[in-house]
């Protein structure tokens, strides 16, 4: 194989600092080469300092590797700041309270970037360094009015990352049958106006989005995510292994256990190579 002709890309584990059964996963694919990034919540349960210092073994191994902040705004997660709202019972609303919110435009985009800034700053306490990029729990970062205040943060706050929009390159024939993607698609398109805007670096490309909680074959969804996907495109996904805090906390359980068992076996290199697409 001709290693000019090779696409890289960024596989990107979501939710780092969820539980340790997801922190575990994620730090083992990190370890194996089947990761480069990971996006760490820094209200999650499972962000201790041990959580944090495994973490970073893990990418002296894989140096490629990076490891962003994963802003979260979504129940059922407590804010870091003490002015933050709309809340729900002390907690963040849950995502499709969020959504409608910020559709009807009801959020207060001062308070939505003090709460990003801060999680950015607990980020950098924990890391000893700002994030290497910044995205969204649940997407969020996308949603109107959050996506301004989101930008404008992570300009000031980490001015050197980049950040994740999740819009699709395929056909728009190739999309149509995917709703929650659709969604994704034309809300990137605002969100990539505004990093442009503000001269902030984002990924070309975007996959990864099916129904996760559907049992289903996630090599199969990947050799989709793969086609198409260009040079510098992201695919998230959401390995780990089912613990009490993940099924107190996630409604994504066993499906993530299935990723991590397609990314930690053989027919994954297999995969990226027919594809010709690298992670280092």
């Amino acid at each position: 194989m001709n290693d000019t002709a090779l696409r890289r890309i960024w596989l990107c584990a979501d939710d780092y600092g969820l539980s340790p059964g997801v922190n575990r996963a994620i730090r083992d694919l990190i370890e194996r080469g089947r990761l480069n990034a990971t996006s760490v919540m820094v209200v999650g349960p499972a962000i201790g300092r041990d959580e944090v210092n495994a973490l970073n073994a893990a990418v002296t191994l894989r140096p490629h590797c990076a490891i962003g902040l994963h802003a979260t705004l979504t129940a059922p997660f407590h804010p870091l700041t003490m002015h933050f709202r709309p809340l729900d019972g002390g907690l963040f609303l849950p995502l499709a309270k969020m959504l409608r919110t910020s559709l009807l435009r009801r959020l207060d985009r001062e308070i939505i970037g003090a709460e990003v800034t801060a999680q950015i700053a607990a980020f950098a306490t924990l890391f000893g360094r700002p994030p290497d990029y910044v995205d969204g729990h649940q997407h969020v970062q996308l949603f109107p009015q959050v996506r301004d205040a989101f930008l404008a943060a992570v300009k000031t706050a980490a001015p050197n990352a980049w950040v994740r929009q999740c819009g699709r390159r395929q056909p728009l024939s190739s999309r149509i049958g995917m709703p929650k993607a659709l969604l994704l698609d034309v809300l990137s398109a605002r969100f990539r106006a505004g990093a442009l805007s503000r001269n902030i670096a984002f990924n070309p490309g975007f996959a990864g989005a099916y129904d996760f909680l559907q049992a289903s074959d996630f090599g199969g969804h990947l050799r989709g995510f793969l086609d198409g996907l260009p040079d510098g495109g992201l695919v998230m996904c959401h390995p780990g292994f089912v613990d009490e805090t993940l099924i107190e906390l996630d409604p994504l359980t066993d499906q993530r256990e299935r990723e991590y068992e397609f990314l930690a076996g053989d027919d994954f290199p297999a995969l990226l190579a027919m594809n010709k697409v690298t992670l280092a």
